[in-house]
């Protein structure tokens, strides 16, 4: 009797969860999860729950608009990539706040569907920010692409593959998702097409940024991140919500695939050393396939001539330097962790609330790369290292020539001479959620230079960016930041904690960006 009630209890939370979202009820949203938390509810299952709730409204049926004559931007969803980054950043924090996460993101959850209604300001949201809805209740999300079921094909493995990434190349929405659902039938099979499908994200970025507002920023690559990690997660008995809210997705137009052509250009010209000419090419050579071999690491003065050839000088300079350093035998991982140093940098050069979104995407954009390397064995992995270099030149290029952003001097408060280790962490976190850019750099320099075990500073920052609500995106940008600074082989690794504290202290914020932490302490009692 008290297993049946504590059942039909569970059903009545989740359907209410539900209910609360689809009204777009972010405060009837949040008190559902939190009797979840309340019962115990395990993170995996309270994710999926929720995936199934948003995955049917997250798509859009382009990521552009042309309205009389004007291109505009559609945004990608951030629900999957905010649950993505949730199952690491609980891991990051005290017992206690671990549930603050996925806090945010069911706060966000409400606000996050129907994008492409909402940017026309046909349904509430967040990207129909100052829109006033008509009385009433809001108009139900719109279901732009249905689930479908699996097709599978015939053939070798890479045949099959190649199929699917031709039906996402010609935007082949519904037929290129039908034929995913088809290759991942096959267990043994599975990541080897996982890979296929980060890979398809990892190549689509956009081929410039100054003046442009409709990108991809890297989005199509987090997105299928998101779906491997989250399926993982649940299990792949369960994955298929995921699936679908991730992987139909990668079809979506509008596709760029220019950075990633002259990437395979860049090999063929300054790895094989061949002449490019108008015939096809295609696969990989045993030149490239060699260079995953290198071992030798990269010395500071190394990685900073590698650093400002991307940040501060035009191309062709830094293809030049990084192709150098390949024939010379270093490391992709060491290279990809110099190249990521450099767009922490750019993100500490920016200045206003507004300007952060090039340089903090390009970051995840690097941090995907290096976490890609780590999981899979992709044949054209080494092609992204120079898309990486390449979507960092255009960020830095992007930032240097727009109002308000610039290098700043890392100033280290006076009164940190006479603070503990304790104390600075205090500081950190005050300093990050009055919104200060300079004080959290600058006491979070402090806590590096008083030589504290950097665990607890990891943390602190963890927590200040979970604390910091209502577009939980941002959070996930710190999550990259500290995931890479404990795995990072750079010897100046200490600037990813610096960028970290700067981002979440300087970010757009939207309405009270405490809103939702400050409820999630009162309900649990804890000190806000």
């Amino acid at each position: 009797m008290a297993m049946q009630a504590a059942s039909d209890q569970l059903s009545e939370t989740y359907a209410r969860l539900e209910e609360r979202v689809l009204a777009r009820d972010q405060k009837g949203a949040s008190d559902a999860y939190y009797d979840l938390v309340r019962q115990g509810r395990p993170l995996d299952e309270i994710i999926l729950e929720a995936v199934k709730v948003h995955g049917p409204y997250t798509h859009v049926p382009y990521h552009e608009r042309i309205d009389e004559g004007f291109v505009n931007f559609v945004n990608n969803d951030h629900c999957l990539l905010s649950a993505r980054a949730t199952w690491h950043l609980a891991k990051m924090l005290p017992a206690e706040l671990a549930a603050l996460p996925m806090a945010q993101t069911i706060w966000y959850i409400p606000t996050g569907l129907d994008i492409w209604r909402q940017k026309i300001l046909k349904a509430p949201g967040h990207y129909a920010r100052g829109y006033t809805p008509p009385p009433g209740p809001p108009p139900a999300p719109t279901v732009y692409w249905p689930d479908q079921e699996p097709e599978v094909l015939d053939g070798p493995l890479e045949e099959r593959l190649g199929r699917w990434l031709t039906l996402v190349h010609r935007g082949q929405v519904l037929p290129a998702y039908r034929v995913f659902l088809g290759l991942l039938r096959n267990e043994p099979e599975r990541e080897r097409v996982m890979a296929e499908l980060v890979f398809a994200g990892l190549i689509d970025v956009q081929d410039r940024m100054l003046l442009n507002r409709s990108y991809t920023t890297g989005h199509k690559s987090y997105r299928a991140r998101a779906t491997v990690e989250l399926a993982r997660a649940v299990g792949w008995a369960d994955a298929h919500p995921v699936i679908y809210a991730g992987a139909l997705d990668m079809a979506v137009g509008p596709r760029w695939y220019s950075t990633y052509e002259l990437a395979c250009n860049v090999i063929t010209s300054h790895i094989d050393g061949a002449v490019i000419s108008a015939i096809p090419y295609s696969g990989t050579s045993e030149a490239e396939r060699a260079l995953w071999g290198n071992a030798d690491g990269l010395t500071p003065d190394e990685a900073e001539r590698l650093i400002t050839a991307i940040i501060r000088e035009p191309e062709p300079g830094y293809l030049e330097v990084l192709a150098e350093y390949l024939k010379a035998g270093k490391s992709v991982r060491h290279l990809i962790d110099a190249i990521q140093i450099g767009a922490a940098q750019v993100v500490l050069e920016t200045g206003h609330p507004n300007n952060f979104s090039m340089s903090q995407h390009c970051y995840e954009y690097c941090n995907n790369l290096r976490w890609f390397y780590d999981n899979f064995e992709h044949p054209q992995r080494i092609k992204l290292l120079f898309v990486a270099a390449s979507f960092l030149n255009r960020a830095a290029h992007h930032q240097a020539n727009t109002a308000g952003n610039g290098a700043n001097e890392i100033r280290v408060p006076a009164a940190a001479a006479k603070a503990s280790p304790a104390q600075l962490l205090d500081r950190v976190e005050q300093a990050i959620l009055a919104l200060d850019t300079a004080e959290s750099v600058g006491w979070t320099q402090a806590y590096i230079e008083s030589d504290a075990d950097r665990a607890p500073l990891v943390e602190r920052l963890a927590l200040a960016a979970c604390k910091t609500g209502n577009d939980p995106h941002n959070q996930e940008i710190a999550q990259c930041f500290l995931e890479d600074y404990g795995r990072s082989t750079s010897a100046d690794k200490e600037r990813l904690l610096l960028a970290s504290a700067h981002h979440t202290a300087g970010h757009r914020k939207y309405g009270d960006p405490l809103a939702c932490f400050n409820r999630f302490a009162e309900a649990f009692g804890l000190p806000h």
